[in-house]
């Protein structure tokens, strides 16, 4: 038995749509070794294939055929996780990196800024400004 490459990638999980899983073969995120697959390649028990998905690569193998979607607690039956540790420490790196706070300042403004400099902006800007606080 064989399975689309696209078919499976739904199948498994990996991508939330078989359309998504479609484009991402035709924009060379997914390699079986070495070389770019197309989404009407088909898929053999035993092949080790990889897909690239944000700063990483995650590499699967797989173990079983299956062309319909499946519940995530089956999907270990169907297909290994042979990813290399240094590519998950790389993910790791990424989502710490990303929950960083902006510093005030930085970025676009936020409303209180946007009002705030409309304020300083205004014609009437010194009229506002309390003359005899002597702070």
């Amino acid at each position: 038995m064989e399975v689309r490459v696209d078919k499976y990638l739904w199948a498994m999980r990996i991508y939330k749509t078989r359309s998504i899983a479609a484009d991402a073969c035709k924009n060379g995120r997914v390699t079986l070794n070495g070389v770019q697959l197309k989404p009407s390649r088909t898929f053999k028990i035993g092949d080790r294939f990889n897909v690239r998905k944000g700063p990483i690569t995650y590499t699967f193998r797989v173990l079983q055929l299956s062309e319909n979607r499946l519940g995530a607690k089956l999907v270990p039956e169907y297909m290994q996780d042979c990813t290399d540790p240094k590519q998950l420490e790389l993910l790791e790196l990424a989502r710490m990196a990303g929950n960083g706070s902006r510093d005030r300042g930085t970025g676009r403004p936020t409303k209180k800024d946007r009002r705030e400099i409309e304020t300083f902006m205004s014609d009437n800007y010194l009229d506002e400004i309390d003359w005899d606080d002597e702070d």
